[in-house]
């Protein structure tokens, strides 16, 4: 039964995940609800090995349908690998606290930022060409990299907004550049915990596959819907972070 539970999270935090990120929000309160006695970094460890395998899938359904400046986000994947790895080691030493304390703060200003803008993400206008966007979407994923490794709630709707709003892409090549950079912040959480043995492998396995079917359903309805679909599921899911790292933050 636990198997199940947690299996059938992993489906549906893919889903969500693969059109605008925020699969954690699913998958990683499902994993503390059935494992209460776990310690976090286990469930960490179990959320990243089955998250990364959706991730990666989704990264290779939008390849194929939608263009990819594979020049500019390759050195960003690189860059944010190395970020993430830096992150999980800064949090050893430093405390996240003052960004569980804001995050909710930042996610208000980026819903209320999208909501004002109407034709924010509607329309695929890339700001930079060549070395100057190889550069910003390496900033860009040095940045959100370091997040991801160090605190981590909301990278993906991050990677997607800062890709729409800094870069210019619609929602939808916004959210497939994403997934690429998703990709390697996961791997490198993902080595860190599994170093560290942190990784239950025997359910990894289940919830992996579960996840990499969630994320092709969620990709294939992407790629039929376009970016105002993708413009509402971010939306959606901006709004659940808000609540949910409010609560975290400032009730519990």
């Amino acid at each position: 039964m636990e198997l199940f539970l947690v299996s059938l999270a992993s489906l549906f935090a893919g889903f969500v995940d693969s059109i605008v990120g925020g699969g954690g929000l699913i998958l990683v309160p499902a994993l503390f609800a059935v494992f209460p006695n776990t310690h976090p970094a286990t469930l960490f460890g179990v959320n990243k090995s089955a998250s990364i395998w959706g991730t990666a899938a989704a990264t290779v359904q939008y390849a194929r349908r939608v263009h990819m400046p594979w020049s500019a986000l390759l050195p960003a994947a690189a860059v944010c690998f190395a970020g993430s790895m830096a992150g999980a080691w800064a949090v050893t030493v430093v405390s996240p606290d003052f960004l569980r304390r804001v995050l909710p703060a930042i996610l208000i200003a980026v819903l209320i930022y999208t909501l004002a803008r109407k034709d924010l993400g509607r329309h695929h206008t890339p700001r930079f060409a060549g070395r100057r966007e190889a550069l910003a979407a390496a900033t860009l994923g040095l940045t959100i990299g370091f997040y991801d490794g160090f605190f981590g709630p909301g990278t993906g709707s991050f990677f997607v907004f800062l890709f729409v709003r800094w870069l210019g892409y619609d929602f939808l090549h916004a959210s497939a550049s994403a997934k690429l950079l998703n990709t390697t912040s996961n791997l490198a959480a993902l080595l860190l915990f599994a170093a560290k043995g942190h990784v239950w492998w025997h359910f990894a396995v289940v919830m992996a596959v579960a996840n990499v079917v969630g994320s092709l359903l969620g990709t294939r309805l992407a790629l039929k819907h376009g970016s105002g679909f993708v413009r509402g599921v971010f939306l959606v899911v901006v709004s659940a972070l808000i609540l949910k790292t409010g609560h975290d933050a400032w009730i519990r």
